[in-house]
Formats: structure tokens, C-alpha cells, sequence
């Protein structure tokens, strides 16, 4: 049985702008189509600034039972998320975390991390790992000749764009075994989109676990199958 909204830990958008909020719920979602995306942004008025009542609104749209994870754009953002939280009850305010990420990319880690399943604390360490994805972290492990690797050429249109690059992670996540795509960590959606890959690119499937093979070719399947895509 599929996965309800309410069985996600719920994700707000806290920004001065109303479409900037709005514009990354839209995009978030197509990566996280089960996940409580709430978007809270501009003032009550509709102009540039944050609304405490959005605010407090969004934590009880975005809250099914296992947390929220606010993202806000600037410092004042900050505040007023504070001063939301600090209007809770002491047992819901330890469902809640505001983060210090990013707000797009932080949004989208965090958004693909509660889709996935993860608790309150992975949401809030994927959200936190978008700080550190411009280094490209990579998988700390050395090239073995017992592990298995493979290499497929990517066919869809537009490449390991956002949606299939966080179906490509979601597979990922179904296997206990390490991988990495083209040297990269094959679990860190930021740090796959960061690679730029487009159609036509080679996509090299590697893990040093040589009992690997059938997560390896799941995910050269996937990726060879075009997402769906023309």
C-alpha cells in the first residue's frame, strides 16, 4: 500500500515572496508528489514580507503526526518562524525544526528525504547536507575487483533533471548496498544534479560490494528506460 501524506514528515516554504514559496512547492512536488508541502511567503496582504499567521497555518497544514521542517529565505524569515514556534505547545514544538539550509536546494534534499520515508532528524540532515554539496561528496571507498559496475547511456530528453534524478535516488534507497554514479555518493540527490548530466551522457553504475549486482542493474534499467520520457 502506498505511502499517505500523512505518514511524511511535512515541509514549509517560509519566504518574503509569495511566489517564490508557491514556485517551490511547485517544483518540490514533482519529487515529492506524498509529501505536506505548504508555502508560506509574502504578507497577509499578499505583498513583499512574512506573515506569522501563514506561518502558524503552515505548521498545522504541513504536520500529519511526525514533524515539520521549515526553510525560510532570510534572516526576518527566521524571526517569524521563531515567533510561530515559541506560539506552539512545548509537545508540538519538539515536532518542529527550522533549518539552516538553502531554500531551494535545501527544500528539494529534504522534500526527497521525507518522500523516501526518512524521520524528522534525516529530513533535517538532508536539508543541512545542501550546504556541503558543492564539494561533491563521493563514496570514501576504494576501487575493488570484486565489485561489480556498469555503464549505460542516459536517453531521456533532458537528462538526471530534478523528477528523475530523485527516482533514480528513491530506488537507491531500496538497497543496503554502496553505489556511486560516476564516482558520486548514487544516494545524494544534490550531489548527482550537480553532475549536469544530459541526454547522451555515460553514466558509470560502480559498487565495491560484489554482492551488488541485482541493485546495479535495477538502476541501469531505470535510468536506461528513459524515466517515462520522450
Amino acid at each position: 500500500m502506498a505511502a499517505t501524506s500523512a505518514e511524511r514528515v511535512g515541509i514549509i516554504f517560509v519566504s518574503h515572496s509569495d511566489k517564490i514559496a508557491t514556485g517551490l512547492v511547485e517544483l518540490v512536488r514533482q519529487m515529492a508528489p506524498t509529501v505536506r508541502l505548504v508555502a508560506a511567503g509574502g504578507t497577509d496582504s499578499g505583498g513583499i514580507g512574512t506573515s506569522f499567521e501563514k506561518v502558524s497555518a503552515g505548521i498545522s497544514a504541513a504536520n500529519g503526526g511526525v514533524g515539520v521542517v521549515i526553510l525560510c529565505d532570510l534572516g526576518s524569515a527566521i524571526l517569524t518562524a521563531e515567533t510561530a514556534l515559541d506560539f506552539l505547545e512545548e509537545t508540538e514544538q519538539d515536532q518542529v525544526r527550522i533549518v539552516d539550509a538553502p531554500l531551494v536546494e535545501g527544500g528539494v534534499a529534504a522534500a526527497v528525504a521525507a518522500e523516501i520515508g526518512g524521520g524528522l532528524d534525516e529530513v533535517v540532515a538532508a536539508a543541512q547536507s545542501a550546504l556541503h554539496v558543492m564539494s561533491r561528496a563521493t563514496l570514501a571507498t576504494k576501487p575493488s575487483s570484486a565489485g561489480v559496475s556498469r555503464t549505460v547511456i542516459l536517453v531521456n530528453k533532458d537528462g538526471l533533471h530534478a523528477r528523475p534524478a530523485a527516482e533514480f535516488v528513491n530506488l537507491v534507497s531500496t538497497f543496503s548496498v554502496p553505489i556511486t554514479l560516476n564516482g558520486t555518493d548514487a544516494s545524494s540527490l544534490l550531489s548527482i544534479m550537480s553532475l549536469g548530466l544530459s541526454r547522451g551522457s555515460s553514466v558509470h553504475l560502480a559498487s565495491p560490494d560484489p554482492a551488488a549486482g541485482p541493485a546495479i542493474n535495477a538502476l541501469a534499467h531505470l535510468l536506461e528506460s528513459g524515466f517515462g520520457e520522450k
